[in-house]
C-alpha cells in the first residue's frame, strides 16, 4: 500500500478504497445505517467516526474528484448535528450543498459513496430524491437561510414541533440574500437555527467589512484568559477601574459583544452563541443541545472549523482543494493529463494582454478569482482587480458605476451564477447602454456538478435583452479576439465560452477586432446548412466530413454572434441550400436556433426545413461533458443522423 500517512492529521490511518463497503468491513462506520445509530455512540466512539468520515471521502474523492475541503471542514459539525436533531424529522438545511459528503455518508449511502458524481451515481449536492435527510436541494451560496426560515414557518401554521437548521459558511455570509433572510427572520421572532460555518474562506479567499469582523474569533479558553487579564488589572485601577468593571459586569452581553461578532447579529435580533470550536465534539454537542432545549426566538451559533481538516495538503491550500478532480493522496497533486490550455486560462492570459495596452481595464470576480482565470490579472494590476464576493448582483452595478465614469469592466462569472444578476444586466447595464464586458465562463453543461452548475441558459437570458451584443467563440484563439471587441464595444457585451480545454488551436499576438454581427462560411455545400454556436462549431465540421461519405454536401458556417445575428448570411446560404440545422450547447426554448427561426419568419422564408439541435426542457442531470453531448444528441454522430433524417423526409 502507498505510504500516505504524511498527509493525514491526528493519527488517522491511511487507507486506500475501492469500494467503501468491502474496505470499512467491520469499521464502525460500515454500521452506521441514519443516524439514529450514531446516537448510540460514546464520545470516544464518536470521535472514531469522524476518523473514518475523512479518511472515507479523501480516498473516495481521490478518486471520483468533488469538494474536498468543504466536507472535511465540517465533519465533527455534521456527527454533532445528526446526534443532537432528529432528523429527517427536524431539517438540516447546508448552504451551497458542496459540504454534505460526511451527510451522506452518516444518511445510508455509505454504499453508494463511490459512485460520488459519477454518471448516474450520487450527486455532490443535497438531493430530494436521494434521501428523506436532503431538505433542501441547492448548489449556490446565500439559500439556506431563507429556505429554513420558510420550513420553519410551515411548521407554526401547521402546528408541528420539529425544527429548521440552516448552515451557512461565512463565504456564504457575502451573499446579500443572506442578509435578507436574517433581517426578515429577526422580525419575526420564530425558533430558526443558524449555524454559521467559519473557515475565514470559501472558494477564493473571503473579502469584505463582514469576513473581517467575523475573523475577530476568541475561543472560549482565550475568551476568558482575557476576560480575567482585564478584570485583574481594572482592579488595580483603585475606585475607577473598580466602577469601569462594575459596568462591565452588569451586562455580561456588552463585554462578549465588544470581542465577538456577536453584535451584528443580536442586531437582527437573533440570539447568539459562540464563537464555539468546531472540531471538539464535546463542546458542539454542548452547545447545540443547550440551543435545541432552551432556545426561543432565532439563534445562531457561531462555530469555527478549518477548511480542508485533516488532509494537510488541503488545510495547506484549501482553495486548490474546494473543487478538484481526481488526484494523488500521497502527494496532494491531481492525475489530470496533460491538456491544451483551457478557455478560461486563454481568458485570463488575455485579459492581462489586454490590461497592459489599455490603462482603464478593469476586471471584476464573485469570489471565483482561480476559477474565472484572474489571479494573474489580481496580482499584475490590484488596482484595477476587484473581488466582490458571492455577490453577482453588485458585481454588475458596480461594473456598471464603473463604466459610467470611463472605466472599461470586465465581469468574470460562471453562467449559471450569472442568473442571479439578471435584473441588474437589464435595468443598470443594458437600459443605459453602458459598455460592460460580461465574460460568461462555464457555457453550456459542465460536467459532474450537474444541474445547479449547467450553463445552459444564457443564451435565452441574454439574447432577449435590447442593446445586448452576444458572442460564443468556435476555440480559444476566437475568444481571445472576441473580448477584445467587447471591451472596445460602446455598449453591453457578453462572450460566452464553455468549460474546459480549448481546441489546441495556435494562438497569434495581435488581437484583432470583429465586425459586430458578422459570421464566416467554414465550408460550402448544397445540400445543408449546419448553423452551430460555439463549441457546437467543431463537433460541426467533423459531421460535416462525415456527411460527405455518404454523399451528402453539408455547408457550415460559425455565426460568431448570437445577437446581432448575421441574417443576410445565414438567410442567403439557407434559400441556396433549403435545409437548416442548428447546433447549440444551450436550451432548446428561447436560444440561438429560436433566433435563427425568429429570422427565417420575419423574411418570409417559409419553405426552409429547420432542426434544431439543442438541450431538452429538462434539468440536465451530472455527468462527463462528452456524455451529456451524447445523451442530448449534441455531437458529431447525432448531427450526421439529424441530417440523415432530414434529407429523407
Amino acid at each position: 500500500m502507498e505510504d500516505c500517512s504524511a498527509v493525514f492529521h491526528e493519527g488517522a490511518k491511511p487507507i486506500m478504497l475501492t469500494d467503501p463497503i468491502q474496505e470499512l468491513s467491520g469499521s464502525r462506520l460500515s454500521t452506521i445505517t441514519s443516524p439514529r445509530d450514531i446516537r448510540k455512540l460514546s464520545l470516544p466512539e464518536l470521535a472514531s467516526l469522524a476518523e473514518e468520515l475523512r479518511q472515507t471521502i479523501i480516498t473516495t474523492v481521490a478518486k471520483t474528484g468533488g469538494h474536498l475541503a468543504p466536507s472535511l471542514g465540517v465533519v465533527e459539525l455534521t456527527i454533532a448535528l445528526h446526534y443532537v436533531f432528529d432528523t429527517p424529522k427536524d431539517k438540516l438545511i447546508w448552504d451551497v450543498g458542496h459540504q454534505s459528503y460526511a451527510h451522506k455518508l452518516l444518511t445510508g449511502r455509505l454504499d453508494r459513496f463511490a459512485t460520488l458524481r459519477q454518471y448516474k451515481g450520487l450527486s455532490g449536492f443535497p438531493k430530494f430524491q436521494e434521501s428523506e435527510y436532503d431538505a433542501f436541494e441547492t448548489g449556490h451560496a446565500g439559500t439556506s437561510i431563507s429556505a429554513a426560515l420558510g420550513m420553519t414557518l410551515a411548521k407554526d401554521i401547521q402546528k408541528r414541533n420539529n425544527r429548521a437548521i440552516a448552515v451557512i459558511g461565512d463565504g456564504s455570509m457575502t451573499a446579500g440574500m443572506a442578509f435578507e433572510a436574517l433581517n426578515h427572520a429577526g422580525h419575526l421572532d420564530r425558533n430558526l437555527i443558524v449555524i454559521l460555518n467559519d473557515n475565514e474562506m470559501s472558494i477564493s479567499p473571503n473579502v469584505g467589512a463582514v469576513s473581517s469582523f467575523l475573523s475577530r474569533k476568541l475561543s472560549g479558553r482565550t475568551m476568558r484568559r482575557v476576560k480575567a487579564h482585564i478584570e485583574e488589572r481594572l482592579n488595580s485601577l483603585s475606585n475607577v477601574g473598580e466602577n469601569i468593571l462594575n459596568v462591565l459586569k452588569k451586562s455580561e452581553e456588552s463585554f462578549k459583544s465588544f470581542f465577538t461578532p456577536g453584535m451584528l447579529f443580536e442586531a437582527f435580533k437573533f440570539n447568539y452563541i459562540g464563537p464555539i470550536p468546531g472540531h471538539q465534539l464535546e463542546d458542539l454537542i454542548e452547545a447545540l443541545e443547550t440551543v435545541r432545549d432552551s432556545s426561543r426566538g432565532p439563534v445562531l451559533v457561531h462555530v469555527l472549523t478549518t477548511k480542508g481538516k485533516g488532509y494537510k495538503p488541503a488545510e495547506d491550500n484549501p482553495g486548490s482543494f474546494h473543487g478538484i478532480g481526481p488526484f494523488d493522496i500521497a502527494t496532494g497533486r491531481p492525475k489530470s493529463l496533460p491538456h491544451p490550455p483551457s478557455y478560461t486560462e486563454v481568458f485570463g492570459q488575455t485579459m492581462v494582454q489586454m490590461a497592459k495596452e489599455e490603462k482603464r481595464l478593469a476586471a471584476i470576480s464573485a469570489a471565483m478569482v482561480t476559477g474565472t482565470g484572474l489571479t494573474g490579472f489580481a496580482e499584475a494590476f490590484p488596482e484595477r482587480f476587484f473581488d466582490v464576493g458571492i455577490a453577482e448582483q453588485h458585481a454588475v452595478t458596480f461594473a456598471a458605476g464603473l463604466a459610467v465614469e470611463g472605466i472599461l469592466p470586465v465581469v468574470a462569472i460562471y453562467s449559471s451564477f450569472f442568473q442571479r444578476s439578471l435584473d441588474q444586466i437589464i435595468h443598470d447595464v443594458c437600459i443605459p447602454n453602458l459598455p460592460v464586458t460580461l465574460a460568461i465562463d462555464r457555457g453550456g453543461v459542465v460536467g459532474d456538478d450537474g444541474p445547479t452548475h449547467h450553463g445552459v441558459f444564457d443564451l435565452s437570458f441574454l439574447r432577449f435583452i435590447p442593446n445586448m451584443v452576444l458572442m460564443a467563440p468556435k476555440d480559444e484563439e476566437e475568444l481571445r479576439h472576441m473580448l477584445y471587441t467587447a471591451v472596445l464595444h460602446q455598449g453591453p457585451a457578453a462572450v460566452r465560452y464553455p468549460r474546459g480545454p480549448g481546441e489546441d488551436v495556435s494562438l497569434t499576438t495581435e488581437l484583432q477586432a470583429l465586425e459586430l454581427g458578422r459570421g464566416e462560411v467554414l465550408i460550402e455545400g448544397g445540400d445543408v446548412l449546419l448553423l452551430p454556436v460555439g463549441n457546437r462549431v467543431y463537433p460541426a465540421l467533423r459531421a460535416a466530413e462525415g456527411l460527405k461519405k455518404v454523399g451528402i454536401d453539408a455547408a457550415v458556417i460559425n455565426p460568431r454572434f448570437i445577437k446581432p445575428l448575421d441574417a443576410d448570411l445565414i438567410s442567403s446560404w439557407a434559400v441556396r441550400t433549403g435545409r437548416v440545422v442548428t447546433v447549440e450547447d444551450n436550451v432548446r426554448q428561447g436560444g440561438f436556433g429560436s433566433s435563427v427561426l425568429e429570422m427565417l419568419s420575419r423574411r418570409r422564408l417559409y419553405g426552409i426545413k429547420t432542426r434544431i439541435l439543442a438541450h431538452p426542457d429538462l434539468f440536465i442531470e451530472h455527468g462527463p461533458q462528452k456524455t451529456l453531448w451524447k445523451d442530448n444528441k449534441l455531437d458529431s454522430p447525432a448531427i450526421i443522423q439529424a441530417v440523415i433524417e432530414m434529407m429523407k423526409d
